[in-house]
């Protein structure tokens, strides 16, 4: 050992400053919304920068600060709104029938296992057929207007949800059913004691996919055929080569998508703990 090492064996460590501790926490905690914000707006800044350059035509894609301008203006003339709210109505409007159908149909064919085995054949043949496939048929059914749509955010988002809570009625925990009846416990006490809260972990996969595939099946639909929605405005605005306009309606679905879809998975996780893995400590 030099002297110089027993010199910094003995000395004692510099306090960091609170100012200084306090700025590596918050970088901790946020670390990855940081690095994620950095990148995007570093990503936003040479595009802006090619497009101020002329090196991307405007003809084929629009720059950052003409689609800001393009923004302001459509929501400054209400279109953006009227476009937006439409969409929204009978997207929401889609996912609550998928919703309130898909889960007691995927409960029923769970608990139900002659159900399944009539039904099985036909509920695979629908979740594997792609939806847009069906969209003539549905618009020669419901016409071009809302119900048309509404149709469509329904079947997208009420397979999975109907498809993961019965997956989640079918791997209940044979222990637990063993002991429920062990207990004298009825079909009733059973499915709601037992079946309901161990299949709620399994019905909030379901939604937070329904939720996802939903806002897909609304847009397509309303590029497909229909004269309103952002969907339509994304449309319309390709037709005219309007990139400016298509690239508004292109972010602010993304941005619907992301925060619908943050919103299921902050609800999944406070319903976490349900899932068998987590009761116990396990």
């Amino acid at each position: 050992m030099t002297p110089g090492d027993n010199m910094a064996s003995i000395a004692p460590s510099l306090p960091v400053s609170r100012p200084a501790a306090r700025k590596v926490g918050f970088y901790k905690r946020h670390e990855a919304a940081i690095l994620g914000l950095s990148t995007l707006a570093a990503l936003i800044a040479i595009w802006e920068f090619c497009w101020q350059m002329g090196w991307i035509s405007p003809l084929f894609f629009s720059g950052p600060s003409a689609i800001a301008r393009k923004f302001i203006e459509l929501c400054a003339d209400g279109q953006l709104a009227a476009n937006a709210l439409y969409s929204g109505k009978n997207y929401l409007i889609g996912l609550a029938l998928a919703f309130f159908v898909g889960v007691p149909l995927g409960i029923l064919l769970g608990w139900y296992r002659r159900a399944l085995m009539m039904f099985d054949p036909l509920i695979n043949a629908l979740y594997a057929t792609p939806r847009i496939a069906l969209y003539p048929l549905i618009i020669i059914w419901f016409g071009i207007g809302s119900g048309s749509k509404i149709f469509v955010v329904f079947l997208s988002a009420m397979l999975p949800i109907m498809v993961n809570t019965l997956a989640g009625v079918r791997n209940i925990d044979p222990d637990l059913l063993r002991a429920a009846r062990a207990f004298c416990a009825t079909d009733r006490q059973i499915f709601t004691t037992v079946a309901l809260p161990y299949s709620v972990p399994f019905i909030l996969t379901g939604v937070r996919q329904g939720v996802a595939h939903g806002l897909i099946g609304v847009i397509i639909a309303e590029l497909s055929a229909g004269n309103e929605g952002i969907g339509f405005m994304i449309a319309y605005a390709g037709q005219m080569f309007a990139t400016d306009t298509l690239m508004v309606g292109v972010l602010v679905t993304a941005f619907a998508g992301m925060v619908i879809t943050w919103g299921a998975e902050r609800i999944q996780r406070r319903f976490q703990r349900w899932r068998p893995e987590h009761v116990g400590g396990r």
